[in-house]
């Protein structure tokens, strides 16, 4: 079994495979600050309570975009696992090319949705991750991941109307029974929701249009992105998973090489 880590600017999700299997995931807070033993033992924990042992996984591949929880996290793998994790970044074979202007810029979670998209469902795909970002990434038949589009995601969208003015309340992030909201709850969730399929809908027809490929293939994942993709015709898949399965792929890509030495796992780092 492997144990892989996606460590997001909201969450941490945690999937151990058996294979090609998804046998259990779990999440925990990513903004909160943990030491190395508090992740330990809260990951053997989980991996008991799903009838997993510490000595059943043989390996661990990280992709995170938030640097400061890396020395904790790695340093309770190594403590508690016993296993060097791989981390996504420079060293690790992807088998897609990146040919934007600066391959160094792009981050380790768009690399590991590329991946997971191209490998599971061929190029070309655009792949979209509704997360605290919302991120489209086109990737074409040859491989190559040649650009992309960020915007605020639809929490992040949320929290800047309740926290930016002065008489709008923090509400549920849910479709309203009809866009002609009547009060001020539903027409938030109007605007925040069907904002967001509106602007799905544009960015994909337009990247389609820019990349001359109408038949591109969509594919959706992250939290929010199944509520999307059920009101946009032009999302063709829905994946939940597509980011734990990146995650596997890249393992198997490179399971016959040593994990990279990096600065996350200097065990006299702080932690």
């Amino acid at each position: 079994m492997i144990l892989v880590i996606d460590v997001g600017n909201t969450n941490i999700t945690f999937g151990v495979f058996d294979g090609q299997e998804l046998k259990t995931s779990f999440r925990m807070m990513s903004k909160n600050a943990h030491t190395s033993d508090e992740y330990g033992v809260h990951l053997l924990a989980m991996l008991g309570m799903n009838g997993i042992a510490k000595e059943d996984i043989e390996g661990v591949m990280i992709a995170s975009v938030v640097p400061q929880v890396m020395h904790a996290l790695v340093n309770s793998i190594l403590k508690y696992i016993e296993k060097k994790p791989y981390i996504v970044g420079p060293g690790i074979k992807t088998g897609i090319k990146i040919t934007i202007d600066n391959p160094r810029e792009v981050g380790p979670d768009l690399i590991v949705d590329a991946v997971a998209a191209y490998e599971l469902y061929g190029g070309p795909v655009l792949v979209i991750d509704y997360g605290t970002a919302t991120t489209y990434v086109p990737i074409n038949e040859k491989g190559e991941f040649y650009a992309g589009v960020v915007s605020p995601g639809i929490r992040i969208s949320a929290k800047a109307l309740w926290e930016g003015t002065a008489k709008l309340p923090e509400i549920e992030i849910k479709k309203p029974d009809s866009i002609l909201a009547r009060e001020t709850i539903s027409s938030m969730q109007a605007g925040l929701i069907y904002g967001q399929i509106g602007q799905s809908k544009y960015i994909i027809n337009e990247m389609k249009k820019a990349s001359g490929c109408p038949e591109m293939k969509v594919v959706a994942t992250g939290g929010l992105g199944r509520l999307i993709s059920e009101e946009t015709e032009e999302i063709d898949i829905y994946d939940p998973n597509l980011t734990l399965n990146g995650l596997r792929i890249l393992y198997e890509k490179n399971r016959k090489q040593k994990p990279q030495k990096n600065e996350f796992d200097d065990q006299n780092q702080p932690e």
